[in-house]
């Protein structure tokens, strides 16, 4: 018996969708409905700490048109989770009380060990020809979460290296200078140590890649005219390609990356930060390649969804 159900993910940069048909025993995940908007929540919270006005109208007017999607196909069960620009932000409480308001459910500010545990069960389930443990890293808006585990996560740790942050806190120029370039690797550097302290990341047999930095570097290494999801998902990308595409992202003004079709505007001004995330895990690693996949956090929220209710 398949249960209808609807995630929604909030990070810092995007606002995503799904409504899915589940069947646990089959272990289905049938997408209805999968949507994503660029509403960059996390608008300046690393400097002020707060949600800035602009941000929330955006969120909010997406908010509506999700609840009229939700509303018309019948969703028995509803999950919003929002993540690292809402962990972050003074006053959070407007943002719950909007989201409240819109979709009849309240927002789960959820922990960064808790976003790590949903981005694994996401990534995993499912996955084909990849060999455990698996190193599963989740390159966010405000923070990246590293998950190790094979059926279940057995160490995780979430930290703040995400690609709006990181622009907003390195990038004055584009393209982005030497020196800005050595301070944003210094921090990203400094923080996968920080993660390595808990999570052994020399242990896995397979990286695993999500979320939007991670897909649109492949889908530029691959050369798409436009994005295809079928084509990113399973796609195997070399520690070499993703240096190469990094090297030739920071190297092109901003009107350069937007010229990119598969570039979705509103990544097209984080998308080197994002990229260089990326890159240097897999120096840290020693990792020869990273597995892509367009499964992530909002499919974990929609497994969450189905599990029997207590």
């Amino acid at each position: 018996m398949s249960i209808r159900v609807a995630a929604i993910d909030c990070g810092t940069n995007s606002l995503r969708l799904l409504v899915a048909d589940i069947d646990l025993e089959a272990g289905t995940l049938v997408d209805l409905h999968r949507q994503m908007e660029i509403v960059r929540l996390g608008q300046g919270v690393d400097k002020t700490g707060r949600l800035a006005p602009e941000a929330l109208e955006r969120t909010f007017a997406v908010c509506d048109r999700y609840a009229e999607v939700v509303r018309d196909l019948g969703a028995g069960r509803i999950r919003f989770v929002a993540t690292s620009a809402s962990r972050d932000a003074e006053n959070r409480d407007e943002f719950v009380s909007g989201v409240l308001a819109r979709m009849g459910v309240e927002p789960e500010v959820v922990t960064g060990d808790e976003e790590a545990r949903l981005s694994f069960s996401g990534a995993t389930r499912g996955l084909v020809g990849a060999e455990p443990p698996y190193l599963v890293v989740d390159i966010g808006g405000g923070s990246t979460e590293f998950v190790l585990g094979t059926s279940e996560p057995v160490a995780a740790r979430s930290v703040d290296i995400g690609c709006v942050r990181l622009t907003e806190r390195y990038f004055a120029d584009d393209p982005p200078t030497r020196a800005e370039i050595d301070a944003l690797i210094g921090d990203v550097d400094a923080a996968i140590s920080h993660a390595a302290e808990t999570v052994p990341l020399g242990e896995a047999h397979t990286l695993v890649g999500l979320a939007g930095s991670v897909t649109t570097v492949a889908a530029v290494a691959l050369g798409l005219e436009t994005y295809d999801a079928s084509r990113v998902h399973g796609t195997r990308l070399s520690a070499a390609t993703v240096a190469k595409t990094s090297a030739r992202l920071l190297a092109m003004t901003h009107d350069e990356r937007a010229a990119i079709r598969v570039i979705h505007p509103g990544r097209v001004d984080v998308i080197n930060a994002g990229v260089l995330v990326l890159r240097r895990i897999m120096e840290a690693t020693g990792s020869p390649e990273v597995l892509v996949s367009e499964h992530d956090i909002l499919d974990g929220i929609a497994w969450s969804l189905a599990q029997p209710q207590l």
